[in-house]
């Protein structure tokens, strides 16, 4: 039998955008009609580096990473190589048995984090099943209950990560996980109690006295809110929550699916940038660069405290994840994307806070490396979001090879976080691409 025949032949896929869209409404789950990206359809075809061609050709900057998981480039090739590397040889092994992999990657993923702890990973799927693992542990350690976690927050949509998510529209209808307790989280542009960590902290404390038992498992935190609008933690938040939250017994959890892995430019990791050092470490996202893989990082006594009992994940720890994963801290590495992320991310910030001094209506730019965010509003003065000239911008700069996301509570912050190979050049067209979609769209 030829090889057009035979039974390795490519799939068939059909590419018409019309077709794409009919299937995914047919055969498809309705629930993911509550989260696309443009009311009108996109169909991404093929990516290289920092961009993504669409099913006509067309090619664009990848501003949005596809939803940040994309950190060393669409289809690195170090990446590829260890992935198919290891697929030809043995694509999955479960943790009921050992293989090199994952040793390989703990070790090499926790030499990234502070010295001092015995730290240990526990390799998942996806951040929001490891939010969930990180909330057991924290529980089970502490054996207290509480948890305590940000407004405006994002963990991810899974039952319990979905309770722990500030955000109401990703919360569905039906009663949440029990056990977790919202906090006013600071926000430098919109928060009630203005900028600064010193009145977020008492009111962490007063919640802590008033609307928990005394005793916590834990608090929950991203150094930066990413799905929240780009909200980077005061300086002193995050180590003055660790105090209060340790002092009730409990543990300082930190998400760092956004805001980790390099992607901030001045650190790998983004608490670092707080004077403090978590108990629990969450990631994913750039991690697997578009594999499924996620972590919880904690200290070895943490995680000695689920010992007892049995616990495992089917995929958890997969090798080809695991050398996608290594690949992708090596390519960091040996490509210096890390001093890339803080210079072209530096770039993008200057330049958007010069078109901030010509539009008005840019209420607020902020961020650190490439995680950047700039709010659109009616009116400067009285700060009123305007998520509709949000979108007007978005399409804007999908229509000059942009893709943006749009974030935030109000819908209205313009998200952008290309991979971190992103170039000088990309941000100046970025930056041309903005200037012409504001004077359009507002």
């Amino acid at each position: 039998m030829d090889q057009e025949g035979s039974a390795f032949a490519p799939l068939p896929l059909d590419w018409e955008t019309s077709a794409v869209a009919e299937r995914r409404r047919r055969f498809l789950s309705p629930a993911l009609a509550s989260f696309v990206a443009y009311d009108e359809p996109v169909v991404w075809r093929r990516g290289e580096g920092q961009y993504v061609w669409d099913n006509e050709g067309r090619r664009y900057l990848d501003c949005m990473a596809q939803n940040v998981c994309i950190s060393v480039g669409h289809a690195h090739p170090g990446v590829l190589s260890a992935v198919h590397q290891q697929m030809r040889e043995l694509p999955h092994v479960t943790t009921a048995y050992h293989h090199p992999q994952p040793g390989h990657f703990a070790e090499e993923l926790v030499a990234t984090l502070p010295d001092g702890p015995d730290w240990v990973a526990h390799f998942v799927n996806s951040g929001a099943e490891a939010v969930d693992l990180a909330v057991l542990l924290a529980r089970a350690h502490t054996r207290n209950y509480e948890l305590l976690a940000l407004r405006d927050a994002y963990h991810g949509m899974h039952y319990g990560a979905q309770t722990a998510t500030g955000i109401g529209q990703a919360r569905q209808l039906a009663p949440p996980a029990p056990g977790y307790v919202q906090v006013m989280a600071p926000h430098s542009y919109r928060g009630p109690l203005g900028p600064d960590a010193g009145p977020y902290l008492e009111e962490l404390g007063r919640t802590i006295h008033t609307n928990t038992c005394g005793a916590v498992a834990g608090l929950i935190a991203e150094p930066i809110q990413g799905y929240g609008g780009i909200v980077e933690m005061p300086p002193d938040y995050l180590r003055g929550a660790a105090e209060l939250v340790r002092a009730a017994g409990g543990l300082l959890l930190v998400d760092e699916v956004q805001a980790g892995v390099a992607r901030t430019g001045d650190h790998f990791w983004g608490f670092e940038a707080h004077g403090v050092v978590p108990d629990v470490i969450i990631l994913s996202k750039g991690i697997g660069n578009g594999f499924p893989l996620a972590a919880v990082v904690t200290r070895r006594e943490v995680a000695e405290s689920m010992a007892a009992r049995m616990f495992f994940n089917t995929y958890g720890a997969n090798p080809t994840c695991c050398a996608a994963g290594r690949a992708v801290l090596r390519a960091i590495e040996q490509e210096g994307l890390q001093d890339n992320a803080r210079l072209v991310g530096g770039r993008i910030l200057r330049g958007l806070r010069t078109l901030q001094e010509r539009y008005p209506r840019l209420g607020d730019v902020r961020g650190r490396g490439l995680l950047i965010g700039t709010e659109i509003v009616a009116d400067p003065t009285t700060r009123e979001a305007d998520a509709a000239a949000a979108a007007r911008v978005q399409l804007e700069l999908l229509a000059r090879g942009m893709v943006v996301g749009l974030c935030g509570r109000e819908h209205n912050v313009v998200k952008i976080n290309p991979p971190l190979c992103a170039t000088e050049a990309d941000a100046a067209a970025l930056l041309e691409a903005m200037d012409a979609a504001l004077t359009l769209a507002l």
